[in-house]
């Protein structure tokens, strides 16, 4: 578990290297893909599926990268981008152009069905994170705005 923790925490922080985030802000992106990584991980143990755990673990990067953003006064897409980094499926995406070119189609179909059901429960979990502050938000402005 060690590991996966370290090894998700420097994928992260490396990619933020590639893509120049500010220097104070890659120690946060690297936490930001490791806890959800550490989410992904925790719930495909725990037998869950990989699109349903990719979808909750986008979901808690964006819903921390929101924090992050307001609290250390950052864009957001800084800490999402950099967080989602471990939950891409290349490996499997590669697999599946692998079994393209060895004419096993069937395989290859399989593969990037569930790369393209990965992608897009990343996707709509960014959304639904995003959809959440608003609702949020507008709750917190409408209180405010009542008390």
């Amino acid at each position: 578990m060690l590991a996966q923790l370290v090894t998700s925490f420097i994928a992260t922080s490396g990619f933020g290297i590639i893509f120049n985030v500010p220097k104070q802000a890659l120690i946060k992106c690297g936490f930001v893909g490791m806890v959800g990584w550490l989410i992904y991980y925790y719930l495909v143990e725990q037998t869950m599926d990989s699109v349903p755990a990719s979808f909750i673990a986008a979901f808690f990067i964006a819903v921390i990268s929101h924090v992050f953003a307001r609290k250390y006064k950052t864009p957001v897409i800084i800490f999402t981008v950099g967080g989602i980094i471990p939950l891409v499926p290349g490996g499997l995406a590669y697999d599946a152009m692998r079994y393209f070119v060895l004419n096993d189609y069937n395989m290859a179909i399989q593969l990037a069905a569930k790369v393209l059901m990965i992608a897009g429960a990343i996707a709509i979990g960014i959304v639904f994170s995003e959809v959440f502050n608003q609702v949020y938000r507008n709750i917190m402005v409408h209180l405010r705005k009542n008390a």
